[in-house]
């Protein structure tokens, strides 16, 4: 027995005994019993579901579920370890910045290459994301008259970039992995102007949104750590041995930069300084930080090559924690417009499918596949941004809430309608085949009489 299936079938194992402790705890009306045989069944079922090879594209999926309750059972359990709130500002940017990173080597300068390739396709797929769901979400704000905090929430995940799961389900199809790796990369980049700009035109009366400064969390959030990510892949790939000195000098002169504001430099510079002054040289220094990081990613990943391989488990673990604590933090509020919000936003996240898919099939005239790819790269959007976001705006609570909900929810419609088109595929080019080979066999002697 390998170790993956022995931790499968322990997963079922703890699966089955969790269901059963929840049976019987809710027969006895002892709500800890069933609380924890609840978390530990869903929990059981995440990991084990990997023992069926037809449901390890779902595991992903059933992991955010399974946060998704634990959140809703032990919301303050989650959050506040020893006293200390795990949800702090700082730790959340921490969180996300690797986030984004882990996800941002996955793209390549070659895949900002390719783009040219298929720059229509590449516009269409971008166009009708920062279309389709920012007034889509606009629409379904004023439908349902969620509070003000949680309407912005749904808008600023509407006007977020596609991320890491939509090209997880442009793969588990077949559709055009090429073109949602581009959509990806260029929307992510677009978004540092279009998301404040669309949250600021659409949620400006709502809340009081500074722009400049959600700008500038943007850039922490995303435009840096997916810089640091192409920059590794700049020294891996293309750099000439001046090109590498160049990156190292830079480096040098960032770590003495954040040597001098770590020991009086801030006090001296920008303590007495303007908000904008002092925003400014935040970024700075998260700008220096990304060039160090960068290069000791690179040198990491030249001792120890493997370490990429888990880059993307990275990513999804982020995705969980923003899920489960988004969820965890606004726990009272969710249960105040859950079901509601849980109807808008799977609304959003079918309407951004089957709308991307529409307008780019029949209105751009793409190709099936292609269209599909856009369906995805519309209808799924970057959870983890949305919900730094609202932790930046220390509203994680509230405007943190339509990305708990529209996480685990885009992660299971997608999966199915993912499975779904490759099954549909499958089915189609079966009997192709079939006719195929009967074209070319041989006529026997028999099939001549």
């Amino acid at each position: 027995m390998t170790i993956n299936a022995a931790v499968y079938k322990a997963g079922l194992a703890a699966s089955a005994a969790g269901a059963l402790i929840a049976v019987v705890g809710a027969l006895m009306q002892a709500t800890n019993v069933w609380h924890g045989g609840l978390v530990l069944g869903v929990t059981g079922f995440a990991i084990g579901a990997g023992f069926w090879p037809a449901l390890r594209s779902y595991q992903f999926t059933l992991w955010i579920i399974a946060g998704f309750v634990a959140a809703m059972v032990y919301a303050s359990e989650l959050i506040i370890w020893g006293g200390f709130n795990i949800t702090h500002k700082w730790i959340v940017f921490l969180v996300i910045q690797a986030t984004m990173f882990s996800m941002g080597t996955k793209l390549t300068i070659q895949d900002f290459i390719d783009v040219a390739k298929m720059p229509w396709a590449v516009f269409v797929g971008t166009f009708c994301h920062f279309l389709i769901m920012p007034l889509l979400g606009f629409a379904l704000t004023i439908m349902f008259d969620f509070p003000p905090e949680v309407a912005v929430g749904i808008l600023l995940i509407g006007a977020c970039p596609s991320g890491l799961s939509s090209t997880v389900m442009v793969y588990i199809a077949n559709a055009n992995l090429a073109l949602a790796v581009s959509i990806c990369a260029v929307s992510t980049l677009a978004a540092t102007i279009m998301t404040p700009l669309w949250v600021n035109l659409l949620a400006g009366s709502l809340i009081d949104i500074k722009l400049m400064s959600m700008i500038m969390d943007v850039i922490k959030i995303v435009l840096i750590p997916i810089g640091a990510a192409i920059l590794n892949d700049y020294l891996k790939s293309y750099a000439s041995l001046r090109g590498r000195r160049i990156v190292q000098g830079l480096a040098a002169l960032s770590a003495c930069w954040l040597l001098f504001m770590a020991f009086g430099g801030w006090n001296s510079l920008f303590e007495s300084a303007s908000a904008d002054a002092q925003m400014f040289a935040v970024v700075a220094n998260f700008f220096a930080g990304g060039i160090i990081w960068s290069l000791f990613y690179n040198w990491l990943t030249q001792q120890k090559p493997k370490i990429q391989s888990y880059m993307p488990k990275v990513s999804m673990i982020g995705i969980i924690f923003f899920t489960t604590t988004a969820a965890a933090a606004g726990r009272d509020n969710l249960m105040q417009v859950g079901f509601l919000l849980c109807v808008a936003m799977l609304l959003h996240n079918l309407g951004g499918f089957s709308i991307g898919y529409l307008m780019s099939r029949f209105v751009f005239r793409m190709d099936v596949q292609s269209a599909r790819t856009v369906a995805f790269e519309v209808g799924l959007q970057n959870g983890g941004m949305a919900s730094g976001l609202a932790a930046a705006m220390g509203k994680l609570a509230t405007v943190g809430l339509a990305s708990a909900v529209m996480t685990p929810l885009g992660n299971v419609s997608g999966s199915l309608l993912a499975n779904y088109w490759r099954k549909k595929d499958a089915r189609a080019a079966k009997p192709a085949a079939q006719s195929s080979a009967a074209a070319e066999k041989p006529y026997s002697s028999e099939q001549t009489l």
